[in-house]
């Protein structure tokens, strides 16, 4: 099925074009839910939720850049709500798997070592771990991430810096960063 067949059936309820644009997009779109999220069950609830507001307003999409792009739009920000429901951003965030991190070199060793630091990004308080996927991983301006959470763009900067600064030290005290001179690791992340 084509995108614009698969579509033009989500467009009228199709449930069989619906479940072509679920097997397509929802592996990718679970990663997105892992990085903020506590818990396998939580990214799985996000991504639910998620995709129903896909198929709701699937009418809203206008072929304008990627399909893709839009539904990881909507996969965040529902990210993002039910995080604001639960959660004050001022405690913690959750990035728990390296599904979506783009890592440079194809090394089983550079594979491993991003694993870790994912890992060690999950150790960060809520509100952390928050700013630095937005910032960091899905390239949203400290301007759009306070409104995203309602917080002070230089709150965003704020606790961004921050998320720097203590996830470097995890790495350190966990022996994957050996010294502060190795940031190789943080800029991959951060790409």
């Amino acid at each position: 099925m084509t995108e614009e067949q698969m579509l033009a059936g989500c467009l009228n309820n199709n449930a069989a074009s619906q479940e072509v644009l679920y097997a397509r997009f929802s592996p990718r779109m679970l990663g997105v839910c892992y990085r903020f999220a506590k818990n396998r069950e939580d990214a799985e609830d996000m991504l639910q939720e998620g995709f129903i507001k896909i198929f709701s307003q699937i009418h809203q999409y206008r072929n304008e850049g990627a399909l893709e792009g839009w539904i990881r739009r909507i996969i965040v920000h529902t990210c993002i709500n039910v995080l604001k429901k639960n959660k004050k951003f001022s405690d913690c965030v959750d990035i728990s798997h390296a599904q979506g991190l783009h890592i440079k070199e194809e090394s089983v060793t550079s594979i491993i070592q991003a694993k870790q630091v994912v890992e060690c990004i999950r150790l960060l308080p809520l509100g952390y771990r928050t700013v630095l996927n937005l910032y960091a991983i899905e390239g949203y301006s400290h301007r759009e991430i306070g409104y995203l959470l309602d917080i002070e763009e230089s709150t965003s900067r704020s606790q961004y810096t921050r998320a720097k600064v203590m996830l470097e030290d995890i790495l350190i005290k966990k022996r994957i960063l050996s010294k502060p001179k190795e940031k190789k690791l943080l800029t991959a992340i951060a790409k």
